[in-house]
């Protein structure tokens, strides 16, 4: 530090507002700059500035500085600078994650909507078959047995079942033509 800069700063270490007040007006507008430099936004580069000077005044009987005042000014700005940085990134990633948990939850619940109204007109639609018919699809089709497993069990031939499942399918078809 040159001797100018030693005695602004050991007056400013002391609480002497008019130091203070010197060094805001000679760093302000550059540091300003500096951080509109990485920030891009004219607001926010004051903000992190004025943070900057608010926490030198706070801190003025603790702060150390090594190198120069202005060097020390510049680091701070910098450091708040990617410290806003950061949180931005960390902000996005966040919205990024709620905006892909809200549509998995939204495709969900209508997905449940869907299939709960599916599942009802299924069971009206089988209503509408006849009994032998309604019997041997639902032996096809929600027990998974096989033709001839059902063409023993009700004691028939293998080609009613057949029979029987295509006629099923033709009314679950037209019962269901909004959903096919």
């Amino acid at each position: 530090m040159d001797l100018l800069e030693q005695q602004v700063f050991a007056t400013l270490k002391e609480g002497n507002e008019s130091a203070f007040e010197m060094l805001f007006r000679t760093y302000y507008r550059p540091l300003c700059q500096y951080a509109y430099s990485f920030l891009n936004d004219r607001d926010e580069a004051e903000e992190v500035v004025q943070s900057a000077f608010i926490n030198i005044w706070d801190k003025k009987g603790q702060v150390e500085i090594q190198t120069s005042l202005k060097a020390y000014l510049y680091r701070i700005v910098r450091n708040s600078c990617l410290n806003v940085i950061k949180h931005e990134k960390v902000k996005k990633q966040h919205v990024a994650h709620e905006m892909v948990h809200a549509e998995s939850t939204h495709e969900g619940v209508s997905q449940s909507v869907i299939s709960s109204e599916l599942e009802e007109r299924i069971s009206v639609a089988m209503k509408v078959l006849p009994e032998q018919c309604r019997i041997v699809f639902q032996l096809s089709r929600f027990e998974e047995l096989k033709y001839a497993e059902i063409a023993e069990q009700l004691n028939i031939s293998v080609k009613t079942v057949e029979n029987q499942i295509g006629k099923a399918l033709k009314i679950m078809r037209v019962q269901l033509k909004d959903y096919i």
